[in-house]
């Protein structure tokens, strides 16, 4: 395309600075949201690749509801498959710190077994002392530096959890700090599931009951196989299991909000078609106020389909400025959304996957410019197709 029509087409968009700036805006906006549910998408059912660590562990739970619980029996025969390195048990106790109306005292809370919670976790770093007053002490604890930061615990804290969900009071003492992976920032604390099961009243059905395992596998390729076995040594006692990737565990989590892909993508193809009815009735009245020019032009030797050309650049140039404006917000939506998400515990996958990729921003500036593209055939069209006469003629 020459200078000349590169020229009238800024000239067209520049005519009513007001309506090009609105309309741009709305490309953006419009850009920006379906950009955000792209991002959200990917990271919820596609996710990031795992890290090192996350591949090499298999999640255990009920095959019914993550909510049913495992007899802690079950740990004796994982531990004989081959391929596994390590096993530690898992369970919520859900207890409530000091207030529970600030949000600040609210943390993941979970009854594990300190011989091996560290090995089935070797990304968490803390230090050897502490990680031997952590299996020696029963009353003992080990916290996320998230949560410590947090709430200003040092170790030798006195920490007094009351439960919710079971019948215990745990009076605990914080001998270690844990750092986790980098960008896992989630706040969680460990205690050891022996003290918990001393703290539940004699016949308490939760006693010798946990609701998950994480097995650390010899090596990746053995995942599959000892996720295999474990669900067929369980298949026919009353507490059937599924054992998955921890991965494809973390992102099962947005199974819970239902059909959340179908919601998803309701509500981008609304906002797609929205935005093209308003790009659309843009250019019609861009055009229409135009249709004398049109005309000149046409007697001027501009042919139909020049014409037609310098509606759909016009088009697709403010499609695409707004496309680019909404790429650059939904970036920062992205990594805003993503900071939220990192102090809830079971998100750092999604979390990981959330990062606007390359992928996400080209889709939608693409998209940007294909609904620029396509809001500009009906109004093109209806200029190319004008007559000389017809333009000249026109008075509206």
């Amino acid at each position: 395309m020459s200078s000349s029509y590169v020229s009238l087409i800024r000239r067209n968009i520049l005519r009513n600075r007001r309506r090009s700036a609105f309309t741009v805006a709305s490309v953006a906006v419009s850009i920006c949201l379906i950009g955000l549910l792209f991002a959200l998408t990917r990271a919820l059912f596609f996710g990031g690749d795992s890290t090192p660590a996350q591949a090499m562990r298999v999640v255990v739970h009920h095959k019914i509801a993550l909510t049913q619980d495992l007899p802690v029996s079950y740990e004796r025969t994982i531990e004989t498959i081959p391929g596994v390195r390590a096993v530690t048990s898992l369970r919520w106790f859900g207890g409530v710190y000091k207030d529970a109306r600030d949000p600040k005292n609210r943390f993941a809370q979970f009854a594990i077994e300190p011989k091996t919670l560290f090995d089935v976790h070797p990304e968490y770093q803390i230090l050897q002392t502490a990680k031997e007053r952590f299996v020696a002490q029963k009353t003992a604890c080990v916290a996320s530096r998230p949560l410590a930061e947090k709430l200003g615990w040092k170790p030798g804290e006195r920490i007094t959890i009351v439960g919710g969900m079971l019948p215990a009071t745990l009076e605990l003492t914080l001998v270690g700090i844990f750092d986790p992976p980098r960008d896992d920032t989630s706040s969680e604390i460990y205690f050891d599931r022996d003290y918990l099961r001393d703290s539940l009243p004699p016949g308490d059905p939760h006693r010798d009951m946990v609701q998950q395992f994480y097995v650390e596998a010899d090596n990746q390729s053995a995942v599959p196989e000892i996720a295999r076995q474990i669900d067929d040594a369980f298949g026919e006692s009353p507490y059937p299991t599924k054992s998955e990737p921890e991965q494809a565990f973390m992102l099962s989590f947005a199974s819970f909000l239902g059909n959340l892909k179908l919601f998803l993508s309701a509500i981008c193809g609304a906002v797609t078609f929205t935005l093209l009815l308003i790009t659309t009735n843009m250019l019609s009245m861009s055009v229409r106020e135009r249709t004398r020019e049109v005309g000149i032009l046409k007697t001027l030797g501009f042919s139909d389909g020049e014409i037609l050309a310098m509606v759909v650049g016009e088009a697709t140039l403010i499609a695409a400025s707004g496309g680019v404006i909404g790429c650059g917000l939904s970036v920062a939506l992205s990594a805003a959304l993503a900071s939220i998400m990192r102090s809830a515990p079971g998100f750092v996958s999604v979390v990981r996957g959330l990062g606007f990729s390359p992928v996400v921003a080209s889709l939608t500036i693409s998209l940007a410019i294909l609904i620029g593209f396509l809001s500009s055939i009906a109004p093109g069209l209806y200029a190319a197709r004008t007559s000389i006469v017809q333009a000249l003629e026109y008075n509206g």
